[in-house]
């Protein structure tokens, strides 16, 4: 009997947005909305399952802009305010409820919930969470990967390969001053793939990535097992395909799980239903309404007639949605039996932030599922890295130019209507920020944190984030705001080192603002640093 192996990828990225200069900012909040709703009870539910010696192996990728936000002490002394201030909203709402009992429950039991975060997060985090997901990963039940540095999506950079190789090799030098172990795998932004993007990546001695399915559809080279089995690109690099089909269970908000009338309704937030009057210390100034996370109604339907949620009736369908993913699987593995040899390895990979914070009973299906699983015979879980040390043999191709953006590609980052005009300005900032590393090389003191900054300015510009947002009209405003700046920044730079100059009134502030990747060397956008070993082979991290 065959067993169906799956291989689950989390890739948790949050933009750098970190705004000292005000007291409270709006944007902030999607990193304590993060935290509150997906990371620490993502974790809580990983330490029960280790606790209960439940086995388990996942994989998660933390973005290095994620976790300088994670592990900066300003960001963190934030969160720990937004959560008291729920709190005490918490109680606010327990009083206004108190002739409600079916929403005064719910009060309740989202207060509870944001009390026990943070004791979690005050105890066994120690007030970083990049401390538990290293603890997991220390005790064999995660694997941790990196990313590209700002989550850039890579395939419109291909003629830019110096800029690629600065995102990579940001990104796996900044996972190894965070985490005990180096990083073999790789999260390709929005599993964005071009032809030669693995040259780059196997230089810095990355064993796997992870690909959309089309990568496999698309190819020139007919997969053998569809992707019900990794395949290695002619270097070497293996290669984890979507199931794209058994992901849209998870991930459709119109027809997968998340959908179902019994799961608590994102969208309906006391942030925007109750008077301003009441509401105001809660949300922004002046006069933004935000989510609050006390939510009291359930999905119900396509209509603005809510049910109030019922958190028991959640929790039984979660269990029923966790053994019908099983179910899917075990049909799977038998309808494909006779042309797949061996297990069949169906990767899944989501946003981290799906879970708890999207999808509210996310983390108890994942939970769910893994205690099945780990009493089923014929289902297991795997990592990535699990599978390479096996030594298989599987099948080597060239994948196609692929993503799993709308239309398989990159329509929603290149599109023609909201945010192409971009990228004629972010490449000329790339060219910019090359000559100047090619101009001034090693240089020492104030002009080596001139361009150093110069250098994190690009990369913050190169995040997928802005273009992303843009298309979606979502916060698009200051998205703009942000691409506008990084390039005055860059230009800044660049205007006071061709007058042999350096801005330090306006270097001390940049770097106070944007303090991450400390150890950035702009000579990393020096083509000649192509030709260079890469320094994941010569640096001596544990003397940081």
């Amino acid at each position: 009997m065959k067993t169906s192996k799956l291989n689950f990828i989390f890739n948790a990225h949050l933009p750098f947005v970190r705004h000292p200069e005000y007291e409270k900012f709006l944007e902030e909040d999607w990193l304590y909305e993060a935290m509150n709703e997906s990371y620490i009870p993502l974790l809580r539910m990983m330490y029960r399952l280790r606790d209960d010696s439940v086995p388990f192996r996942l994989t998660f990728s933390l973005s290095p802009t994620l976790c300088a936000m994670l592990s900066d002490e300003l960001l963190n002394e934030r969160f720990v305010a937004y959560i008291d201030q729920h709190i005490e909203l918490g109680d606010k709402e327990i009083e206004r409820l108190k002739d409600n009992p079916e929403k005064r429950v719910l009060a309740e039991s989202f207060r509870n919930e944001l009390v026990i975060n943070k004791a979690f997060y005050q105890n066994e985090c120690q007030g970083n969470i990049l401390n538990a997901f290293n603890e997991l990963s220390n005790s064999g039940c995660l694997e941790l990967i990196t990313t590209t540095a700002t989550h850039a999506y890579l395939p419109v950079f291909k003629d830019y390969p110096i800029a690629i190789n600065a995102q990579i090799e940001t990104g796996v030098l900044e996972h190894s001053r965070h985490f005990d172990k180096m990083s073999d795998g790789f999260w390709l932004p929005e599993c964005g793939y071009f032809n030669g993007l693995e040259e780059l990546l196997k230089r810095h001695n990355i064993s796997w990535v992870s690909l959309a399915s089309q990568a496999l559809v698309l190819s020139r080279d007919e997969a053998e097992c569809g992707s019900y089995s990794p395949v290695r690109c002619p270097n070497g690099l293996y290669c984890f395909t979507r199931d794209s089909n058994l992901a849209s269970l998870v991930w459709s908000s119109t027809e997968g799980y998340p959908a179902d009338p019994c799961y608590r309704d994102f969208y309906r937030d006391i942030g925007f239903d109750l008077p301003w009057d009441y509401i105001r210390p809660y949300v922004h100034e002046p006069e933004v309404r935000s989510f609050t996370g006390f939510k009291y109604y359930a999905v119900t339907g396509d209509t603005a007639d809510k049910a109030v949620y019922d958190r028991q009736k959640a929790a039984e369908r979660v269990v029923s949605h966790a053994k019908n993913f099983i179910y899917h699987v075990q049909s799977r593995t038998r309808s494909i039996s006779d042309y797949v040899d061996g297990d069949p390895i169906y990767t899944v990979s989501f946003d981290a932030e799906l879970f708890g914070h999207w999808w509210y009973e996310g983390v108890q299906w994942i939970e769910s599922l893994v205690r099945q699983i780990a009493e089923s015979d014929d289902v297991s879980l795997m990592t990535p890295s699990d599978f390479i040390k096996s030594k298989p043999i599987v099948q080597t191709l060239n994948p196609a130019p692929s993503s799993w953006g709308v239309g398989g590609y990159s329509a929603v980052w290149v599109d023609n209507t909201s945010n192409a005009w971009l990228y004629r300005h972010i490449f000329k900032a790339i060219e910019r920020m090359t000559e100047l590393a090619e101009r001034f090389p090693a240089q020492k003191s104030l002009k080596q944190r001139f361009l150093n900054q110069a250098a994190r300015e690009t990369l913050l510009l190169m995040a997928s984030d802005w273009p992303f947002i843009i298309h979606n009209q979502t916060s698009a405003e200051y998205a703009r705001k942000r691409v506008e700046g990084h390039i005055a920044n860059l230009n800044l730079v660049y205007d006071n080192m061709c007058k042999n100059a350096v801005n330090t009134e306006w270097l001390v502030k940049a770097e106070k603002r944007d303090n991450l990747f400390k150890h950035l060397d702009y000579n990393i956008m020096n083509r000649n640093h192509l030709n260079e070993p890469s320094p994941i082979f010569t640096t001596d991290f544990s003397a940081e």
